[in-house]
């Protein structure tokens, strides 16, 4: 119950009656102090009225008072600051490392407040708070959805930011590395990543007006030339097609010249994969881009509209991959080009995060700002956890939204965070939950 005793705290939930310190003294919180989620007191730089003295410290927080002893709070001068401890319990006297005997509060938690927690604790339904959200005023759903976006942005920013880290500084690299994750389209995420770290792109660079080379070099690496990664019923017409062995000579040719060394090849998944979001297909599509020249940093940078951007990343499948989805694997002859949906899905999850963190790096906030806007024309992402939140009462008109609820989805709902989300905080203070429709 710790954590529900933080929230009473933080948010001043405490008895309609005046306080005291349990030696009896006039107590009144004048800042409950900001929380500390790393090690140390509970609380930093609280301010309290005890008596008629004004005290700006620390506070520690705990079920019962003889925690303090059980964690060998006593022995730490860290907590030598705290001027007040709260517990739900007050069971003994609580002394600091330099000898204080500190003044304590014993907090009580509303039975409502427990209750309603309880049920947010012990409900499987999702969204666990879902009997609230019609009555949420609109005002404070859209406060808490553009914190909840500017959340997950931040998060995808710091991405590449740790990407543009590992490449020493460089951004085409840092980019390529994320429009690369993104190929993946979620299932090959990680194995895209790992496949651009294998790319030599100063190196491929020489060869980029050969496109046989291009793809070559970007099969090669990912370990798709392996003859034991040709599904052994295509073997013969891979062998037949004469594409799979001039490809493979080419690469072998290149490898030994550049000294170049392949990804593992089972990294990649193909498991109730569709035959268009293969591995192969997806990398003569990043081939002919590369090829294509259109896709580089600089004229990413350069885009200010989803058309300019569309343009930019549009692309389809080399020519053999028109007509096959791995190698002597024929399919019928199209194009395979990238869908608006998929055009789009890049425009989020790689464009506006490179972009705020390319404006937040160099401290120009009209990239940051571009970012954002171009999440406004485009349609919502049509997945499962935006339709349930629409179901709930959740109006979802753009990406942002959609974003939104990914983010509340990933970072609250699934890890039980309903006292840090602010939607959590509207059912968490209804004083009686039975007066709430049931849907």
């Amino acid at each position: 119950m710790e954590k529900l005793l933080y929230y009473i705290w933080k948010y001043k939930l405490f008895p309609l009656k005046p306080l005291q310190t349990t030696d009896g003294q006039k107590l009144e919180i004048i800042d409950p102090g900001l929380f500390n989620r790393d090690a140390g007191p509970d609380f930093f730089n609280a301010k309290v009225k005890i008596g008629d003295t004004v005290w700006v410290g620390n506070i520690e927080i705990h079920e019962k008072s003889s925690c303090w002893y059980t964690h060998g709070h006593q022995h730490d001068p860290h907590y030598n600051n705290v001027v007040l401890h709260v517990a739900e319990t007050a069971d003994r006297t609580v002394v600091t490392q330099d000898g204080k005997t500190l003044p304590q509060l014993e907090l009580k938690i509303p039975p409502y407040l427990q209750e309603n927690y309880q049920e947010l604790c012990r409900t499987t339904d999702y969204p666990r708070c879902h009997r609230i959200i019609p009555q949420i005023d609109r005002l404070t759903a859209h406060s808490w959805m553009n914190a909840l976006l500017y959340e997950r942005i931040a998060e995808r920013a710091q991405a590449v930011t740790n990407r543009l880290q590992a490449a020493q500084g460089d951004w085409e690299r840092a980019y390529f590395c994320t429009l690369a994750r993104n190929f993946g389209f979620g299932i090959n995420g990680d194995a895209f990543e790992e496949w651009a770290r294998h790319i030599p792109l100063q190196t491929v660079a020489h060869h980029r007006d050969d496109l046989f080379q291009v793809e070559a070099v970007f099969m090669g690496q990912a370990g798709l030339l392996d003859f034991d990664t040709v599904p052994k019923k295509y073997r013969d017409e891979a062998i037949d097609d004469n594409y799979y062995p001039r490809l493979k000579r080419e690469y072998d040719y290149l490898a030994h010249k550049f000294s170049l060394q392949p990804m593992q090849p089972a990294t990649w998944k193909f498991l109730r994969l569709r035959p268009q979001n293969f591995p192969h297909v997806r990398i003569s599509q990043l081939a002919q881009l590369y090829y294509n020249q259109t896709a580089g940093f600089s004229r990413l940078l350069e885009a200010q509209t989803i058309e300019d951007i569309h343009a930019l990343l549009a692309t389809h499948a080399t020519p053999y991959w028109e007509s096959h989805y791995t190698f002597g694997c024929p399919s019928l002859k199209n194009a395979k080009r990238l869908t608006p949906n998929s055009l789009n899905l890049l425009i989020i999850n790689t464009v506006v995060p490179v972009l705020y963190a390319y404006g937040q790096t160099h401290g120009n906030d009209s990239y940051c700002e571009r970012a954002l806007r171009l999440l406004e024309p485009i349609k919502a992402e049509n997945n499962y956890i935006v339709r349930q939140w629409a179901e709930c009462g959740i109006k979802v008109e753009c990406a942002a939204d959609s974003q939104a609820l990914i983010q509340l989805k990933k970072a609250y709902c699934d890890r039980n965070y309903c006292l840090h989300c602010r939607f959590g905080y509207e059912f968490l203070k209804q004083k009686t939950t039975s007066n709430i429709e049931q849907k």
